[in-house]
């Protein structure tokens, strides 16, 4: 059945009129009906409910109980200040025990205080067999007995089985230190072999380079010794004494006029660069260039708006990647700076101020 054409333009016609009033009507409703979701706060007090003459209301009560609320002050409900934000100390980290590597160097990075940790590093070594000789709280250090001696301590130290008159004396130390990152630890070992028996703590050399096989015996120290204190976190225990070895912060935020102007780093160049490529990345300034050897990383620092085509973004792909922010490393005063520039060709929200800012709260 074939339908005129003048009827088919007539029925879209009247229809599309028909259409836009119902989207106005809706629109316009949305405006004219009133909120009524906070017309509670300040609705009177309803008249109280009597039960007839020689009735006896005590089930009701037992049955509907009703809770007591003082109407005298609303405002109680809408506090004026801010409630105080939880301790994100345990957000710092995505895990609590994490085994980190760099240019040769393996520590174990504890989500925790040293003065924490070092009764539970004490007792590790006591369990482990190998005992502590010497300690000092202070530097962080603890130094285990020889290991030549116990069958158990030389197969955790990769000795041979049959001991010998001449084989180097061999130990064990640890030491805890504070992280870069705040209420964190970091811990390292090192396998010492002596010619002699030590009379006391031997020093601690932080650049001692270690082979392969040397660093998979520590890797795997380390793991054991996290198991540990995993399995002891309910642990109460504080190391008054230990709590003293928590110095000044490895890095701090510098500032001019209430502006973010660098951020002092007192670690190694190694270190500085591994700790700002990992900041750069967590606080979403994609790199698009970098260069160790001169020290900087160009970034595309730019909103989630800016980066976003528009409201036809769905014409077109996704912005292509640009350099907004060029981050330098400098060596002065006997410490690492890290500096910011913007670009002129970029003119969106984030200043080199705000890099920094930013920068510096994942580094710290």
């Amino acid at each position: 059945m074939q339908v005129p054409g003048r009827a088919r333009n007539t029925k879209t016609f009247l229809f599309r009129p028909l259409a836009g009033l119902l989207l106005a009507g809706t629109l316009v409703g949305c405006g004219i009906l009133e909120d009524r979701s906070q017309r509670y706060v300040h609705a009177p007090e309803g008249e109280p409910i009597n039960v007839p003459e020689g009735a006896d209301d005590s089930r009701l009560s037992q049955i509907m109980p009703v809770r007591s609320i003082n109407t005298d002050d609303s405002r109680r409900l809408f506090p004026s200040s801010i409630p105080r934000p939880p301790d994100m100390t345990s957000e710092i980290l995505d895990q609590n025990y994490v085994i980190e590597e760099l240019d040769g160097r393996v520590w174990l990075l504890v989500n925790e205080v040293p003065g924490r940790l070092w009764p539970v590093a004490s007792a590790w070594m006591n369990d482990a067999g190998l005992g502590v000789a010497y300690d000092n709280p202070q530097l962080g250090i603890l130094q285990s007995e020889l290991a030549n001696f116990s069958k158990r301590s030389r197969d955790m130290l990769g000795l041979a089985d049959d001991p010998v008159a001449q084989e180097p004396r061999v130990l064990l130390q640890m030491r805890l230190a504070p992280g870069i990152r705040r209420k964190t630890t970091e811990i390292r070992l090192r396998i010492l072999e002596l010619d002699d028996a030590p009379e006391g703590l031997v020093a601690w050399q932080s650049d001692q380079e270690s082979d392969t096989r040397a660093q998979s015996r520590k890797e795997a120290l380390l793991a054991e010794l996290g198991e540990f204190m995993k399995q002891r976190e309910d642990s109460k225990s504080f190391s008054r004494a230990a709590s003293g070895m928590v110095a000044q912060p490895l890095v701090r935020l510098l500032s001019e006029d209430d502006q973010a102007v660098a951020v002092r780093v007192e670690l190694d160049f190694g270190r500085t660069w591994a700790e700002v490529n990992r900041s750069l990345e967590e606080i979403g300034a994609d790199i698009q260039d970098l260069n160790r050897s001169e020290r900087w990383f160009h970034v595309d620092f730019r909103t989630e708006d800016e980066r976003t085509p528009g409201w036809f973004s769905w014409f077109s792909n996704k912005a292509e990647p640009r350099h907004t922010h060029t981050v330098n490393i400098e060596l002065r005063e006997d410490a690492l700076f890290v500096t910011a520039e913007r670009l002129d060709s970029y003119t969106g929200e984030y200043s080199a101020s705000d890099l920094l800012t930013q920068l510096f709260e994942h580094l710290y």
